[in-house]
């Protein structure tokens, strides 16, 4: 079983940057890939980007490709999503996911990931 806990979201300018965190716990953070996904009000969840268990692949939305970079620290069991140039679009409360022993081709679906952490919620706003 494996606890993922979120943190950094908050109130963030257009333009501005934010970085979200999210630690791992009770697995061996190594065999699993990492992820975010966020969801909108009325709005169904969506896949964000996602960081594979081994080499460290990467793998975008199109909508924030360039924009947002996701990192792992095996040290630290933890996931990161530095997010620049925010948008008002980019406002909804985000999630850490993780998963284990799944094919790639199903990265982007949320239903293929089997933990999810709290949320945390990112408000861009003037």
């Amino acid at each position: 079983q494996v606890q993922l806990v979120e943190s950094g979201g908050g109130l963030v300018q257009p333009g501005g940057s934010l970085t979200l965190s999210c630690v791992a716990s009770g697995a061996t953070f190594s065999r699993y890939d990492m992820g975010w996904f966020r969801q909108a009000p009325g709005e169904e969840r969506e896949f964000v980007a996602a960081v594979r268990a081994n080499g460290g692949y990467t793998y975008y939305a199109d909508s924030v490709k360039g924009r947002f970079t996701i990192s792992r620290d095996g040290a630290k069991t933890t996931v990161y999503l530095q997010m620049n140039s925010l948008k008002s679009e980019d406002t909804a409360v985000y999630f850490c996911a993780a998963r284990t022993g799944k094919i790639l081709s199903t990265i982007r679906n949320s239903e293929h990931w089997m933990y999810w952490g709290q949320g945390t919620q990112v408000t861009v706003s003037s």
